[in-house]
C-alpha cells in the first residue's frame, strides 16, 4: 500500500467510529474529489480546529466570545437548560420547542475517568444564577450512572439558590420500547414522572 494512503487512513482512524475499512473508503473518496474540494475540506477542518471558541457565558461552540444563542435578546433569559455536551444542545435546538438559554457542562462526573466537579463548568453556571435573572434551571443530562451522579451533585450545589426552580426533563420509557426489556432505573423514572390521562 502507498505510504501516503496508509498515513491518511491512520489519521482517519483516529476519528470515533472509523475503523480500517471505513478509513480506506473515506481516503479513496477524498482521492476522487476535485483537488479544490479536497483543499476546501482540509482548510475547513484546520480553521475549525484553530479558530473555534467556547462561549464565555454558556460554554457552547462559537466563532466569537459570545455564541449566537446567548446574544439573541429574543430568547427567554429567565430559563437555562443544562446539558452535558454541545451535541445535546443542538438536539434540543432542533426540536424548536425551547426558547431559553443553555449551559454546557462539558461532560459528566466520572471518577473512573478522573472527571470531577471541578473539571466541569458548574461554577460558571452558579455565577450566572448570582445575577438573580434566572428563575428556572432545567437539567437535561443522560440517565447513565455518571449522569445521575452529576444530577445529584448539581441538585446539592444549586440548593444555595432557593429562589430558582430546578427541574429535569421527563425520563422514562421511550415510544416503542417493550416493558420487559426496560431496565429498573428507567421504569422507576417512568413511574415517578407519570401523568394523568385525559378522559
Amino acid at each position: 500500500m502507498s505510504q501516503l494512503l496508509d498515513n491518511v487512513c491512520s489519521e482517519l482512524q483516529r476519528l470515533p467510529g472509523v475503523g480500517r475499512r471505513t478509513a480506506l473508503r473515506l481516503a479513496m473518496h477524498i482521492l476522487k474529489m476535485e483537488p479544490q474540494c479536497a483543499d476546501s475540506l482540509s482548510s475547513s477542518i484546520t480553521r475549525f480546529r484553530h479558530d473555534i471558541r467556547y462561549c464565555m457565558s454558556c460554554n457552547n461552540l462559537s466563532d466569537s466570545d459570545i455564541c449566537p444563542i446567548c446574544s439573541d435578546m429574543r430568547r427567554d433569559r429567565s430559563t437555562i437548560c443544562v446539558v452535558e455536551q454541545v451535541q445535546d444542545l443542538m438536539s434540543i435546538e432542533n426540536t424548536g420547542q425551547y426558547r431559553g438559554l443553555y449551559h454546557v457542562l462539558g461532560g459528566v462526573i466520572s471518577p473512573m475517568q478522573g472527571i470531577g466537579p471541578s473539571d466541569l463548568k458548574i461554577e460558571l453556571l452558579a455565577d450566572k444564577l448570582l445575577t438573580g435573572e434566572v428563575k428556572e434551571v432545567i437539567i437535561a443530562i443522560s440517565t447513565s450512572v455518571e449522569g445521575e451522579t452529576t444530577l445529584f451533585y448539581l441538585l446539592n450545589r444549586l440548593k444555595s439558590f432557593p429562589d430558582v426552580k430546578i427541574s429535569t426533563i421527563a425520563r422514562g420509557i421511550g415510544f416503542g420500547d417493550e416493558l420487559e426489556y426496560v431496565d429498573e432505573l428507567t421504569i422507576t423514572h417512568a413511574l415517578r414522572n407519570r401523568r394523568e390521562v385525559e378522559r
